[in-house]
């Protein structure tokens, strides 16, 4: 006969796996995975929208002085906010009333589900990693705001977190096309184009410490190391990524077989001042009780998440284009 705690067979099975799922998404991408190494993964518990705290510019009252100088004790205001709207995302369990039937008992139900559990994570991981490149715009402006948004090819333009980039220039990040700078990128130019890069987003001990690319920049900048010894990041490799190292900083491809970072793109990211905001109670949980359609025989459950990637210093970001 079939299991009368169906409902709660699901349940139980998905919270057990849940708190792992959570995990396992910034596993699956090295901008999350560097994210959480670095303690910018942070939960927020609520709010209208992710308050994301600023500093734009110095305090325009130092200044140098001798004696009984009158010294400048104006208010200035130096501390701004982002604001990034909340974004949801969800996955559906689902078992039929014929495949309760057809799965009679605890352990065939836990068969099922588990194979159904695996698919729904995978998915989830997923499409949250592919997100993270993405602009914001996907599903009908539905998706996060991943780097194309806060690493923009045009970072002159748009507004990123309510503020205007058009109109404060300290919100833009750094980009730049090798091919409207006349350089071709090969892998005897691909280290200068580099450097120009790198160079522009160093301010004292700020620096990009994560390189991101996509499958054509890596090989050109593999092959432009194979007359020299290569160095890679243990850390990284232990937890499944391929990288390489360029000054310090570590060079991991996210590409291979359904690549999430775009096409000819290389971030160079600060990884100080980008973070995800996942909801405290909505990250990677089950959804509500038991949901069971009125005109279908079946038992559904969902995992949800909320949250979404904030920066809190474009200016020391940077994109890489050909």
């Amino acid at each position: 006969m079939p299991s009368p705690n169906l409902s709660e067979i699901i349940t139980s099975t998905l919270r057990n796996r849940t708190g792992k799922l959570a995990d396992n998404v910034t596993k699956n991408n090295a901008l999350l995975y560097r994210l959480k190494q670095r303690g910018r993964t942070k939960p927020a518990s609520g709010g209208r929208t992710l308050v994301q705290e600023l500093s734009y510019q110095e305090n325009s009252t130092f200044m140098w002085y001798s004696g009984y100088d009158p010294l400048d004790i104006a208010a200035t205001d130096v501390i701004s906010a982002a604001e990034f709207d909340w974004k949801q995302a969800a996955v559906a369990v689902t078992i039929s009333g014929l495949e309760q039937l057809q799965n009679a008992g605890k352990e065939k139900i836990l068969d099922l589900l588990e194979s159904r559990i695996d698919v729904a994570e995978k998915t989830m991981q997923n499409q949250i990693s592919s997100a993270c490149y993405g602009d914001g715009t996907g599903n009908g402006g539905k998706q996060i705001g991943g780097l194309q948004l806060l690493v923009a090819d045009a970072p002159g333009s748009g507004t990123v977190g309510g503020i205007n980039r058009l109109t404060w220039s300290f919100w833009r990040n750094i980009a730049r096309d090798s091919s409207v700078a006349g350089v071709t990128l090969t892998k005897d130019t691909i280290q200068s184009e580099m450097g120009i890069m790198y160079t522009q987003l160093v301010r004292g001990t700020d620096r990009p410490d994560l390189i991101i690319t996509d499958n054509n920049n890596w090989l050109l900048y593999l092959a432009s190391l194979q007359a020299i010894q290569r160095i890679t990041n243990d850390n990284l490799g232990q937890a499944g990524f391929t990288n390489l190292k360029y000054m310090d900083a570590d060079v991991v491809l996210d590409g291979g077989v359904g690549n999430g970072c775009p096409v000819d793109h290389m971030y160079f990211l600060n990884s100080d001042y980008i973070h995800y905001r996942p909801h405290s109670d909505r990250n990677m949980v089950v959804m509500g009780g038991e949901r069971m359609n009125t005109n279908q025989d079946a038992v559904v459950k969902l995992i949800g998440w909320a949250g979404n990637m904030t920066a809190s210093n474009c200016s020391l970001q940077g994109v890489l284009q050909k």
